[in-house]
């Protein structure tokens, strides 16, 4: 089965409200009146008309200054958010590596959230018996693994988290800024690892901050400015361009 992202028209809004937190006498007001005064509440537009389509081979990186909607898009494609607006279709199965360890129980041991993430993830728990030692092997954490987690340090954490999610080659790997996660020592195999999802995923989907390892690992780039996709192209000439016009 041949894998491929297709967006058509893709929009997504946010709801902002300035008084999130009303007092009790603005609550009443609102529950009698049933309704929010209109300047209470402010809609922005987070992504705007994307069109776009990954095909096998596709490394892309998404580059952009913060707020531009770079992991926004991401949510969007492996489901995070629904759009209010367009069409996503995707053949293929997509392993998102966003916000690593969001799933943790903090009171679980890290062994234990092996398992959770696991489960998580789609795999069963003979699958996960099975890559439990490579996984522990991995993040170098063997004498504090039946620690509970809430007693890692921040370091500890990422390393775990990492070595859960980069288990398995995907078809479509969807990746959000994960590449410095501990100590230098951990941070060049983490980059070995990557390097490997990068190779043998189908498609592959990178925003960072990083143009650096944009340029090493991408062949091609999107630039993101306000919600929108104001240019894509090969990875040099974007990363060149974006240098040039943008990140000033």
């Amino acid at each position: 089965m041949s894998v491929n992202i297709v967006l058509d028209n893709v929009s997504l809004k946010f709801r902002i409200y300035k008084n999130p937190n009303p007092n009790l006498k603005e609550t009443f007001v609102n529950l009698v009146t049933r309704k929010r005064h209109l300047d209470d509440v402010m809609e922005f537009y987070a992504l705007k008309n994307i069109n776009a389509e990954f095909n096998p081979g596709d490394r892309v990186g998404i580059i952009g200054l913060n707020g531009a909607g770079k992991s926004t898009l991401l949510k969007t494609i492996a489901g995070i958010y629904p759009p209010h607006q367009g069409v996503i279709k995707i053949t293929g199965s997509v392993t998102p590596m966003i916000e690593l360890g969001a799933g943790f129980d903090m009171e679980l041991s890290g062994r234990k959230n092996i398992y959770l993430n696991g489960a998580i993830l789609g795999f069963s728990k003979e699958a996960m018996r099975q890559r439990e030692k490579e996984i522990i092997d991995f993040s170098e954490l063997n004498e504090f693994i039946d620690l509970p987690v809430k007693y890692f340090s921040s370091g500890m954490f990422s390393r775990l988290a990492f070595s859960i999610a980069v288990i398995s080659d995907p078809e479509i790997l969807i990746v959000d800024e994960i590449l410095a996660a501990g100590d230098a020592h951990f941070v060049h195999k983490a980059t070995d690892r990557m390097r490997h999802l990068f190779k043998n995923s189908q498609i592959v989907l990178f925003v960072s901050h990083s143009l650096e390892q944009v340029e090493a690992l991408c062949n091609r780039v999107l630039i993101m400015n306000k919600g929108e996709v104001v240019a894509e192209g090969d990875a040099a000439e974007m990363i060149r361009f974006y240098k040039e016009t943008i990140a000033q």
